[in-house]
């Protein structure tokens, strides 16, 4: 099992991943640190549980507000779905009218060609 070396707010951690998932890894310490090296720049530096809590905090909020936007266009998605499938229903029933309108239109042309002929 592959060991990955991150540093946060300057300390290094080492980590146990799965095999290919090292890039992954480095990429989501690097995120953590930039949110803890943040808060230590403008809170000063109140003690690595406390910053990683907070930067904790701070990201569990970026993923609680993505998770809000991801439902919100689920939502709208599937409104859109309904709305087509009623579009389209409303569509073949407009088709299925159009088609009737041309069969009795068809229907009187021929009784009128018939007529013409007997006479």
């Amino acid at each position: 099992m592959p060991q990955v070396t991150v540093k946060i707010n300057g300390r290094s951690y080492t980590l146990a991943c799965d095999e290919g998932e090292e890039e992954h890894l480095e990429g989501l310490a690097a995120y953590l640190d930039k949110h803890v090296t943040n808060l230590s720049q403008g809170v000063g530096q109140v003690g690595d549980q406390r910053l990683m809590l907070m930067a904790g905090l701070l990201v569990a909020d970026e993923l609680s507000e993505a998770l809000g936007e991801v439902k919100a266009l689920q939502d709208e998605v599937a409104a859109l779905k309904d709305a087509r499938a009623g579009a389209a229903t409303k569509s073949q029933d407009a088709e299925n009218q159009v088609a009737e309108v041309l069969e009795a239109a068809a229907k009187r042309l021929e009784d009128i060609a018939g007529r013409l002929e007997a006479s």
